[in-house]
Parts: structure tokens; C-alpha cells; sequence
């Protein structure tokens, strides 16, 4: 069971798409998936369709106790994902666990609990650095960083680097940083280029070969509730997910 924590503290970098459609795409692979929404904002359990604030059982209660994780864990046989979905209700919950003891392993041991154990568990992090993004490096195996092709990319990138350093030290000692995932990428932009190869530099093979090209349909996809490949199979955008899948499989 492989667990990879997706972050970036900064917002709209791909982030929650790069999670859904790597999945999805890992599913076509035959591989069983579970998908973790950590965000407050719930934005990956609204891109898969599912009305957030509807649900009476979320990771909320999951974290606080108060629901067993294979009863909140919502089956969506129409893509083969399995989703532990967030709620909005999550935004209050730093405040609520400040205070408990281990409240930085809580996701992790809920995860322990699982009855059916997934090959990949894809937890899709909040855009900050606090209590549930901690959660999610203190539970996972690995790090994948979604990042813009774009001037500012590399800015705050350190940041991110220092926490997972210092989770690795305090609570996670194999957690590592695999993945490098460069999103909405221009390739006809010389400035693209030249950012593209910036981050070569800076992350060297952590790099995937695979840039997910700006594309519409990705974008369109969530509205509809489904990933890429469900939604424009024949897109550029299930084009490159498909080859950033083999990719991922590659190196597992």
C-alpha cells in the first residue's frame, strides 16, 4: 500500500486534479485507489460530484472520532474510486484537535483501520501548511509537489521542502519528496521553457518527464463530476495524465 501525500501551499497549481486524474488513471491500470480529501474547501469531493455539505459523515468525524473510516469511505463504482470525502465543516476542526494529544497522526491511524487495503491512497492537501497538511506527510510514504510551469512556481517551494524536513525528522522519518509534477504547461511559451528548466535544476529527476499541458477539458471536467478520462478521453489532458500514470507505475 502505497501512500503519497499531493502539496503545495500555494493555491490553483493542479493540485486536486492532479490527484483525481492520477488516480482515475491508476484505476485503468487495475490498481485500487483511495482518495483522500484533506481540504476544508472539499474541492475534491465537489469535483467528483459529491454535494459536501449534504453528508452526514466526513474525515470531520473520522479525525474526531466520532466515524469508523469504512463507513465514511463513499464506493463510486462509475469510476472504480473509492473517496474519503471532506466537508466544510474540517475548518474548524484545527482549533478542536489543537489541543489533543497525537493530533498530528490522527489521518494515519485511521488509515491503519482500513478493512480493504488500497495499492495507492492519493491524499489531496490542503493549500497551507497547518494541522491537516501535517496530518497527511505524518501519514504518507511519499511527496508529490504539483507546480506551475510559471515565473513564480519555485517561490515558497523551500517552505514546503523545511516542513516535509522537519516532519520527516520529528514524525515520519521515511517520508521523502518523489514527485515533481509540472501543470499547465505552455510548451510553445519560451518562458515556459526556460521555468520548465529551472525546475530540472532545482528538483533534478524528481522531475516527471510528463507536463501536463493547459487544457479546457481538465478545467471542465469537476463540473460534470468526473475525471479526464471519463469526461474527454481523447484530450490532451487524458493524453498526458495517462503518461504521467506510466510514469508513476514506473517508479513504484
Amino acid at each position: 500500500m502505497k501512500i503519497i501525500a499531493f502539496t503545495n501551499q500555494k493555491g490553483g497549481v493542479g493540485k486536486t486534479s492532479s490527484v483525481i486524474n492520477c488516480g482515475a488513471g491508476l484505476v485503468n491500470k487495475g490498481k485500487h485507489v483511495l482518495l483522500v480529501d484533506l481540504d476544508p474547501q472539499a474541492h475534491l469531493t465537489l469535483s467528483l460530484g459529491i454535494k459536501a455539505h449534504e453528508l452526514t459523515t466526513t474525515i470531520y468525524e473520522m479525525l474526531k472520532g466520532e466515524a469508523d473510516i469504512n463507513a465514511v469511505i463513499i464506493e463510486r463504482p462509475e469510476d472504480g474510486l473509492q473517496l474519503l470525502p471532506s466537508s466544510i465543516n474540517l475548518a474548524g476542526a484545527e482549533l478542536e484537535l489543537a489541543g489533543q494529544p497525537g493530533r498530528e497522526y490522527l489521518l494515519k491511524q485511521g488509515l491503519k483501520k482500513l478493512k480493504s487495503k488500497p495499492d495507492y491512497i492519493l491524499i489531496d492537501c490542503p493549500p497551507s501548511l497547518g494541522i491537516f497538511t501535517i496530518n497527511g506527510l505524518a501519514a504518507a510514504d511519499e511527496v508529490y509537489i504539483p507546480l506551475q510551469t510559471e515565473y513564480l512556481a519555485l517561490h515558497g517551494t523551500g517552505q514546503l521542502l523545511q516542513v516535509v524536513e522537519v516532519v520527516k525528522e520529528r514524525l515520519n522519518n521515511k517520508l521523502k519528496v518523489t514527485g515533481v509534477i509540472g501543470t499547465m504547461h505552455e510548451g510553445r511559451q519560451r518562458l515556459d521553457k526556460e521555468i520548465t528548466e529551472m525546475v530540472k535544476e532545482h528538483f533534478g529527476d524528481m522531475l516527471f518527464n510528463t507536463l501536463i499541458r493547459r487544457n479546457v477539458s481538465i478545467a471542465e471536467a469537476p463540473s460534470y463530476g468526473q475525471d479526464i478520462f471519463t469526461y474527454k478521453p481523447d484530450s490532451p489532458g487524458a493524453e498526458d495524465y495517462a503518461a504521467l500514470t506510466e510514469e508513476i507505475l514506473q517508479r513504484s
